[in-house]
């Protein structure tokens, strides 16, 4: 009677280190969305151009306002009460569209590619997607703007010396305006990134941008005089002008107002893009 003797049995491979496992934080969205933001060659494009806007066209409104003075032309609408804060902040109205347009990018951009559904299987809680998206966007916006406009100023400044728009930034308001104005561009740059994720289209979101900041103001000339009176202050490019003016009259609130005003519509928009992300799939 023969015996057959056990094989010996394989020793189980070494599994080798065990993988941490790494949890979803806020730092960790933010470095994420900071990664993708700067990988696309659009951001570094549109974020020159309005840069570029900034200060060519504030340059630009300085020259022409010293050399109607130096040749004793008649000043028209625009230049009648230059100062050099206003000058410096002449390319500010074409930079927002710039700012807004990158921001609806930031976050319509990935619904048109599909890579949202990648980052919502990364982030599945999802709000923390579009609060670092327009954390992260704003931050970059604020900067831009703030040296932009101060740098603008300087220049500005030296052009127009000796002239009645002179100004320095010790002179009353002035550091008040450029501030404002950063922080202005600031917002509407969320604001782009709100539009984008609310409606997931890049034409869509840029339309009704464009819409809010140039086409509602002009159109609200066509309503009666006191419904202007009423409804103008109140509507986003007016109350983020009064952030920045110098001057205020009746057709502006104060810089405090304009900012609550603008704050108010930067909130209900990231509140839409938020109710929109949570109850409607990728």
């Amino acid at each position: 009677m023969s015996t057959v003797a056990p094989s010996p049995t394989a020793a189980p491979a070494d599994p080798g280190p065990a993988r941490p496992a790494y949890k979803v934080t806020a730092a960790r969205v933010l470095r994420a969305e900071w990664a993708k933001l700067w990988s696309l060659r659009s951001t570094w494009i549109t974020l020159g151009l309005s840069l570029l806007f900034l200060v060519a066209f504030g340059l630009i409104a300085a020259f022409q306002f010293k050399s109607r003075i130096d040749g004793g032309r008649p000043m028209d609408r625009d230049f009648a009460e230059a100062s050099a804060l206003r000058l410096s902040l002449f390319g500010t109205n074409f930079s927002q569209l710039s700012l807004g347009v990158l921001g609806v990018l930031v976050a319509a951009g990935e619904y048109s590619t599909g890579m949202i559904r990648s980052t919502l299987a990364a982030v599945p809680r999802r709000l923390p997607v579009l609060w670092s998206k327009a954390a992260v966007y704003g931050v970059i916006a604020l900067l831009l703007g703030t040296a932009g406009v101060f740098a603008t100023f300087l220049a500005d400044s030296r052009i127009v010396a000796g002239t009645r728009a002179a100004m320095t930034l010790s002179d009353t308001g002035v550091v008040r305006g450029l501030l404002g104005a950063g922080l202005y561009l600031a917002l509407v740059g969320v604001i782009g990134v709100a539009l984008g994720a609310l409606l997931r289209s890049v034409a869509g979101g840029i339309a009704v941008l464009v819409a809010a900041l140039t086409l509602v103001p002009g159109l609200t000339q066509l309503l009666p005089s006191s419904w202007q009176d009423h409804i103008g202050p109140y509507l986003p490019s007016h109350a983020g002008e009064a952030m920045f003016a110098l001057q205020h009259d009746g057709t502006l609130l104060s810089p405090t107002g304009g900012l609550v005003v603008f704050l108010g519509w930067t909130v209900l928009a990231l509140a839409g893009a938020a109710v929109r992300l949570l109850r409607t799939d990728a």
